[in-house]
């Protein structure tokens, strides 16, 4: 039974990763078009200013969802290493995210 339970946590942090990659991969595509319609024309600064702003969200949000994968990879029986592990990728996708949504708050603002 530990072993089904441990393969069907593999294949929902997958899953729940591949969303996050996902994520990340539409908004650096969509935040390209706006670099490249920058280069090619006129545009006004609130128009950069919101475009950054849409990539930070798009950001956070995927590292939000990369986290949720590496927990639930090391949800079932994890070992020390393991443990370790999932604390320095919180630690550092933690530290992404809150300036991320700090700097999206003082963008806001």
């Amino acid at each position: 039974m530990e072993e089904l339970v441990r393969l069907l946590a593999g294949y929902v942090a997958v899953s729940i990763e591949l969303v996050g990659i996902v994520i990340v991969a539409i908004g650096t595509l969509e935040a390209t078009v706006a670099v490249v319609r920058m280069l090619l024309g006129r545009t006004s600064l609130a128009d950069r200013h919101q475009a950054w702003l849409k990539y930070m969200h798009w950001l956070a949000a995927g590292l939000t969802f990369q986290l949720a994968g590496d927990i639930v990879h090391s949800a079932v029986a994890p070992t020390w290493d393991d443990i370790g592990k999932l604390a320095a990728i919180a630690a550092v996708r933690t530290f992404l995210n809150y300036f991320l949504e700090r700097d999206i708050k003082d963008a806001g603002e």
